[in-house]
């Protein structure tokens, strides 16, 4: 039997985790669209992809093929770039399989799914309160299933064929076990997710090729490039970082045959810090020069250019000194806070209630756990107060707290905007106790409601309210609460949902898709029907929700 079949190692293991993230590619939008309530604010598909792209970023020039070695830096790349809930249980999941691979380099069907039962102890432990129905019972049930049917005659390929199986099964049970998605009519989208990772997995085993085209994308734009960094008048002084993927052709050498030491030798002679490895037909090169185009015109010997990139590395010498110049050290305090906003109004609220450092995210855009640690290093305090404001991003954040060792973090559950808005009102930069700084903000977060306006992407009945594609819909927490095809009709009935006698305030968020006609309306609507309410307006400039409502 073909030792593939038998053992997994370290260079498998790295196609089958490219295998996995392209076929997530491949499904992104139709996971992101699996939302319980149909509004375009589902972002599952991307928060997984992103934080499996992490781990494949971590293991790129990984020349090894120790698999415990290859498991531990695709794990660490996710713990770092997690995002969301569900791509922190994910992260979890794969740094329980990593301990269970940590002594093998290379493991057979046995030594796998003891490793995968750890992952899945490790993935449940890493939620509070587990909740039956998701990703974790997906993960559970298909690993169970497998690892019962592991026998003597059982390989790897069998193995995550049992596993993507039961894997897929136990996604269509999802709506069974939690009523809401059977309400929704939706299985649910970690769960979905992971199944077309692991089903990414089994394809590599049964051969299929990933072609570079359909491989992992960035997930973020190329930054904009300075031009004032580097001038006419400028010296190049640390050259070009010149990066390129070469498919080697069988018209110009024999590939099978084909040794990479010949590139190796020639990128040495003219350049530094060369990283070199080839994988069947492909070779990845990473050499800093002053010769770019002698290194294009040697690789051209051997085959085409699939990717290339050559980036002068003075322009970014020079941005990171300007930096360092223009940034003065954060003076030392007691408290110190970090926040998460989208928005630039949003943004500048939270600068102004005292939040020390924004990290941006929200909604679609949630910041990963190694954007929480660079905000930790940036904020100079002896305890660190975290609000995540999205309970979609509040995992990520525990997650950084738990890696962060500088100084003493404590994450508010502030799952909502207005939960964050309201608590940091309660703040004592100079307070001596955090856990008495926790009561107070939770104090506060129990008094206040978040409401949100925002476009129904699908048709769908839920709490007893018919929605149609294009409807604007208002809802509070995991309420729907209102759906009708005017934004201006929405938000009144919205408002009329959350606003009795028992309150006093409300503060409106002005989101990108509202106008002055909007803001008015609103305000005349608020002041005529709720004269004793004090309502404040601001223009926040978030996306996804026109109006977002904190009432108190």
């Amino acid at each position: 039997m073909d030792n593939k079949e038998n053992f997994l190692d370290g260079e498998l293991l790295a196609k089958m985790a490219q295998g996995g993230a392209a076929q997530l590619l491949s499904k992104t939008e139709e996971v992101n669209n699996l939302n319980v309530f149909p509004v375009p604010d589902g972002d599952t598909g991307d928060n997984m992809r992103m934080t499996i792209e992490s781990g494949i970023a971590a293991i790129e020039n990984t020349t090894s093929n120790n698999l415990a070695m290859v498991m531990q830096q695709l794990s660490k790349g996710m713990l770092l770039g997690a995002r969301g809930n569900s791509g922190v249980i994910l992260s979890q999941f794969f740094a329980g399989v990593a301990k269970g691979l940590d002594s093998y380099s290379k493991a057979d069907a046995k030594t796998i799914g003891d490793a995968l039962m750890i992952g899945v102890k490790q993935a449940y432990s890493s939620v509070v309160t587990p909740t039956e129905g998701t990703i974790l019972t997906v993960a559970r049930e298909a690993v169970e299933f497998a690892v019962a049917n592991i026998d003597e005659n059982t390989t790897i390929r069998s193995l995550f064929s049992d596993l993507v199986k039961e894997m897929y099964a136990s996604l269509q049970r999802t709506p069974e076990i939690l009523t809401v998605l059977k309400d929704a009519g939706v299985v649910d989208s970690g769960g979905a997710g992971l199944f077309y990772i692991i089903d990414g997995f089994y394809r590599v085993l049964n051969g299929e090729e990933i072609s570079v085209s359909e491989s992992v994308k960035p997930s973020v734009q190329s930054p904009k490039i300075n031009l004032d960094a580097f001038g006419p008048d400028s010296e190049m002084t640390y050259g070009y970082c010149t990066e390129l993927l070469l498919r080697l052709q069988n018209s110009k050498v024999n590939i099978d045959e084909f040794d990479c030491s010949v590139l190796s030798d020639f990128l040495t002679s003219v350049g530094d810090s060369v990283v070199i490895f080839q994988t069947e037909s492909i070779v990845k090169i990473h050499v800093h020069t002053f010769t770019p185009e002698k290194v294009l015109e040697e690789c051209r010997k051997y085959g085409e250019f699939l990717t290339v990139k050559i980036e002068n590395m003075s322009i970014q010498h020079n941005e990171n000194e300007e930096v360092k110049k223009n940034e003065k050290p954060a003076v030392h305090k007691k408290n110190g806070i970090v926040a998460v906003a989208n928005g630039d109004g949003v943004k500048q609220t939270f600068l102004d209630l005292g939040v020390d450092c924004i990290v941006d995210g929200g909604q679609t855009q949630n910041p990963s756990t190694n954007d929480f640690l660079d905000a930790f290093k940036k904020v100079n305090a002896d305890n660190i107060f975290v609000f995540p404001n999205n309970g979609n991003i509040l995992m990520a954040a525990t997650q950084a707290s738990e890696l962060y060792k500088d100084a003493n973090i404590y994450v508010v559950e502030s799952k909502n905007l207005g939960a964050g808005y309201t608590a940091l009102s309660v703040f004592d930069p100079e307070g001596d106790d955090p856990a008495l700084q926790i009561e107070a903000f939770n104090e506060a977060i129990a008094n206040v409601s978040t409401g949100y306006i925002s476009t129904a992407i699908r048709n769908t009945e839920l709490n007893g309210i018919e929605i149609h594609i294009g409807d604007y819909i208002g809802f509070c927490g995991k309420q729907m609460l209102v759906s009708t095809p005017s934004k201006a009709e929405s938000a009144h009935l919205l408002a009329d949902k959350m606003l009795d006698d028992s309150k006093f305030m409300m503060t409106v968020f002005f989101g990108n898709d509202t106008d002055d006609n909007d803001k008015e309306d609103l305000l005349a609507y608020i002041e005529s029907e709720y004269p004793d309410i004090e309502c404040y307006a601001l223009d926040g400039g978030q996306d996804v929700y026109p109006f977002i409502f904190v009432v108190e």
